[in-house]
């Protein structure tokens, strides 16, 4: 099978995701020795009684499915309640207003992270990660065939972007810079100053940075929780995140892409236009779960 079907030059270790290395692990778990297993790994808060979402939640959903208002398609890029929702809530921590033209709603934040990647990927091109990070990236890039290039989070700094090392990687193919705050999987903050600092490297490199904020606000620690997004104004951001975390409902694979763009150097029309085409090829949430999200942001 040489042209089509499987792509044999994807070896195991470069395209096998953290569900694939949990699987893995627990097929050499010994059942008998009464040992409890705590994964922290998995990203599922559901999984321990003592993380469960407000009542609240539940009876949103079940509003939504009794007005029977709610079981056709929804447009390919959101509902227009669910995209303004998220832009007002998103837009409370920023220095500007971001629009619902803005956002566009996902299948959780891994399908953000599709998106983002999808859209930046070209011949040649190459993709700027956090190490450690999160292994999704780096199967999505080896689909889109983006190269991808490591920087070091640094330790001795509280997991801080080595940015000597972003500079040094960089390239005239470089397409985009990620970085993910609060760390998966370190669990890090990044203070204002140093995200400055990101910001002002990413405008130097004529970059974008995908920001993945997918733990926003579950912030300890001394550092605040800052979203990219506040340097929007310096570079453009593609903001990624979804209700998951926060508040513990994984299971309804709802997330967001969002450009945070206020001075529109990404907001070309035929970029924008490529992004909606894309969307019309991808199964978003379902509908009923989207109309939840206005009153999502206001739960308890």
């Amino acid at each position: 099978m040489e042209n089509g079907g499987l792509n044999h030059e994807m070896d195991t270790a470069s395209t096998i995701t953290i569900k694939g290395i949990l699987s893995l692990l627990m097929q050499s778990v010994d059942e008998k020795n009464g040992k409890r297993l705590i994964s922290l790994g998995m990203g599922d808060p559901t999984v321990y009684s003592c993380f469960h979402t407000t009542h609240v939640a539940g009876e949103a959903v079940v509003e939504a499915l009794q007005s029977e208002k709610f079981n056709g398609y929804s447009p390919t890029v959101g509902l227009p309640q669910t995209r303004r929702a998220i832009a007002e809530y998103l837009s409370c921590d920023l220095p500007y207003k971001l629009s619902s033209d803005d956002v566009f709603v996902t299948s959780g934040c891994t399908q953000a992270i599709d998106v983002a990647l999808s859209m930046l990927a070209r011949p040649g091109a190459n993709i700027l990660l956090p190490r450690p990070g999160f292994p999704i990236y780096e199967l999505c890039a080896t689909f889109r065939r983006l190269e991808v290039r490591y920087f070091d989070l640094l330790p001795e700094r509280g997991w801080e972007v080595d940015l000597d090392s972003i500079e040094a990687l960089a390239d005239q193919n470089t397409v985009g810079l990620v970085i993910i705050n609060p760390g998966n999987p370190c669990g890090n903050v990044y203070s204002y100053q140093h995200l400055e600092k990101i910001a002002e490297i990413a405008e130097k490199l004529k970059i974008p940075v995908i920001a993945d904020e997918v733990y926003g606000h579950l912030a300890f620690g001394d550092n605040p929780f800052v979203p990219m997004g506040v340097f929007g104004s310096i570079v453009p951001v593609l903001t990624l995140g979804s209700l998951s975390k926060r508040w513990i409902v994984p299971g309804w694979r709802l997330g967001w892409f969002v450009i945070s763009d206020p001075c529109g150097m990404f907001k070309n029309p035929k970029i924008v236009e490529r992004i909606k085409k894309y969307f019309d090829i991808l199964g978003g949430p379902a509908t009923f779960i989207q109309v939840c999200v206005a009153s999502a942001f206001l739960w308890p």
